[in-house]
């Protein structure tokens, strides 16, 4: 049950409370305390405090209690998913991707941190006579700060490879969702984790968030483009580092070759996944002229067959969006197209019979260049479908973008679709698959390109962006001042030949 006591790890003082509505009617959830930017102060000044003790933790300590954290979120999977559903207004089976995903980083980072982790040797100034080690060390205080749409996913995939190795973290959740990241702190605390090593504020982003980026010592955000560029901009002025999962215009190119039936399958799911609220899900589409009709049709046909739904629970393939804004946003940007000459090919209406927020997942086509929608982010259930001859003029269309997140290339040829892939200026590619093959494979870096932001989520990528390579040499016997009374100018002569020597036999 979400609980309407404030737990110890949120630090919330102003005495003023924040009642997030819920997109399920019927449904109410409990308000949550709202933080001063003094509660910032006292969060960080604890982590801080906290952060030598617990980087002096054993590894083996830390990676027990992902261990354990991995085992308790499968066990609290139905609460955690009905939390999620009542704060976002995502299907059933959407939530509950959230929560496995959060598992598999648990498993993931538990199983590989000590071969991450490990110091490694690197080359010394003389060889033989020079030890280098290079170490990781933690940052320090680490900033998170989470979105509303996937607010399980994006709290815990950051905080969990963040303290594994030492930080400590200071969280901001959005306030739509903080009973989503509440959960997942509690069960992390009930794994063992050390009071002070995470802590939480709230608060609009504007102040609480900003007060956050001021105090910390790295920070990660997922967001807008446009938001992360403030961000980004105040962590510089820091001169702290920052990684900033930001928006996507998403594309999927459609081969000739392509089966119909695995087309239409993956596409609703990349488009409509979470309401197509979801930075890596597909807004636009371009398919082969040769069976651009045929598979358009026929996925008209799928996109009508989706059911909706607005409840806790099994039973409907898309939810809600999440709020009035969201509902406004997507409104508006599917009314602009049409007013400029976009038809729409299935779905474009509110369905406030289902929900107050509930879009109709949506197919345009006829969109050009000149409209809003060939090129801004929608993050709703739309996406537009485009013909094209050639495949160089897919490619084209596909990376004639300011972003650079996420693609998609459907085909029956693997070799020609990795041909395709390669030419893709994203951070992830998919064939045959929407998003959830690269998203899914823990293993590999996710992140973007160009306006679709900095760093890295997941593999060894993500964990060593929480750390800093500190640099050890030992000198053994030799060091670099002038030797058997040579002056600095012989000296400097006899280090000259030395590293042409070196450079003859291969040794640097």
């Amino acid at each position: 049950m979400i609980s309407n006591q404030n737990p110890g790890f949120l630090f919330a003082t102003s005495g003023e409370n924040f009642r997030a509505e819920s997109p399920f009617p019927g449904v109410e959830l409990e308000p949550t305390s709202i933080s001063t930017t003094s509660d910032v102060v006292t969060a960080t000044e604890v982590a801080r405090g906290t952060q030598s003790t617990w980087n002096k933790t054993s590894l083996k300590h830390r990676i027990d209690i992902l261990n354990r954290y991995h085992d308790l979120i499968l066990e609290h999977q139905d609460e955690i998913a009905s939390i999620i559903q009542r704060e976002t207004g995502k299907a059933r089976s959407h939530a509950v991707e959230e929560i496995l995903q959060v598992a598999m980083i648990s498993a993931y980072y538990a199983k590989n941190a000590k071969k991450f982790l490990a110091p490694h040797s690197r080359a010394g100034v003389l060889p033989f006579l020079t030890q280098v080690r290079v170490m990781p060390a933690p940052k320090g205080v680490v900033g998170i700060i989470s979105p509303w749409n996937y607010p399980f996913t994006l709290s815990m995939c950051d905080i969990l490879p963040a303290i594994l190795v030492g930080n400590t973290v200071v969280l901001r959740p959005d306030q739509q969702t903080m009973w989503s990241a509440i959960r997942g702190l509690e069960l992390l605390f009930e794994a063992g984790l050390t009071s002070g090593v995470v802590t939480m504020v709230s608060g609009p982003g504007s102040i609480i968030g900003a007060a956050v980026i001021d105090e910390v010592d790295y920070l990660c955000f997922t967001g807008s483009t446009a938001t992360g560029r403030i961000v980004g901009a105040q962590a510089g002025a820091r001169l702290i580092g920052a990684s900033l999962e930001l928006g996507g215009k998403n594309p999927m190119i459609v081969c000739a070759d392509a089966n119909l039936n695995k087309f239409l399958d993956i596409a609703t799911r990349a488009c409509f996944t979470s309401a197509g609220q979801l930075c890596i899900s597909i807004e636009r589409m371009y398919i082969h002229e040769s069976i651009y009709e045929k598979f358009l049709v026929a996925f008209n046909v799928r996109v009508r067959e989706l059911v909706l739904g607005a409840g806790v629970g099994w039973g409907y393939d898309v939810g809600s969006l999440v709020g009035p804004a969201q509902l406004k946003r997507v409104t508006q940007a599917v009314a602009k197209a049409v007013s400029q000459g976009a038809k729409i090919e299935a779905g474009g209406n509110h369905r406030p019979d289902i929900g107050p927020y509930v879009f109709e997942p949506t197919v345009l086509s006829g969109v050009t260049k000149a409209m809003e929608i060939s090129t801004d982010e929608v993050f709703g259930p739309c996406v537009y479908v485009q013909p094209f001859k050639t495949i160089e003029q897919a490619i084209a269309l596909a990376n004639d973008s300011s972003f650079g997140l996420s693609a998609s290339v459907i085909t029956s040829n693997i070799k020609f679709g990795k041909a395709v892939a390669a030419q893709l200026r994203t951070g992830s590619i998919n064939i045959n698959e929407g998003f959830a093959s690269a998203y899914g494979s823990v293993d590999a870096p996710m992140g973007g390109m160009a306006a679709s932001g900095l760093g890295r989520r997941h593999g060894i990528e993500g964990l060593l962006r929480f750390t800093q390579p500190q640099t050890i040499a030992t000198a053994h016997v030799a060091t670099m001042s002038p030797k058997f009374g040579r002056s600095d100018e012989q000296w400097s002569g006899i280090l000259v030949k030395f590293l042409q020597i070196m450079k003859a036999l291969r040794l640097r």
